[in-house]
């Protein structure tokens, strides 16, 4: 029940910002039931399971108006040509400001979802740089929860 849970939440909070997943992590890591690793990847995969709506939300296959509107303001219309210049042929690059936004938050992931949905970044490198930079952010957190319940 604690996977199928944890895949759940980290879907959700991968589409609703104000839930909060490494504290739902840190509590699921007292359970034990599982290791940290297995919990991790389910959370991952979960993340972007959800992440995956904004990316087609910025790729234009889901309609959400007020995120059109957004996306055609002037100023995100210059973010989002700088965005492209930067990427655009560069799939190295584009990959690793994905796998750095996935694990870090920094620029934060699910504004990075959309941006990769906008400019068109092959699904494969999206969702591939988002498990893995996902999972060892997850996987962190576990272990250092882990941790913190063994000294408490």
């Amino acid at each position: 029940m604690l996977l199928v849970s944890t895949f759940f939440y980290s879907a959700g909070a991968a589409v609703a910002a104000f839930m909060a997943l490494e504290a739902y992590l840190a509590v699921a890591a007292a359970d034990q039931t599982y290791p940290s690793v297995v919990l991790a990847a389910v959370a991952a995969v979960g993340q972007i399971t959800g992440k995956l709506l904004w990316y087609w939300a910025g790729a234009g296959t889901t309609r959400l108006p007020w995120l059109r509107s957004k996306l055609e303001s002037p100023r995100i219309e210059a973010a989002m040509t700088r965005w492209r210049g930067r990427t655009e042929g560069r799939p190295v690059y584009t990959g690793l400001v994905l796998l750095t936004s996935a694990f870090a938050g920094l620029p934060p992931f699910m504004v990075m979802s959309v941006v990769a949905g906008v400019l068109r970044v092959r699904m494969w490198l999206f969702v591939s740089t988002g498990l893995v930079g996902r999972f060892l952010r997850f996987w962190i957190v576990l272990e250092a929860a882990d941790l913190a319940w063994l000294l408490f």
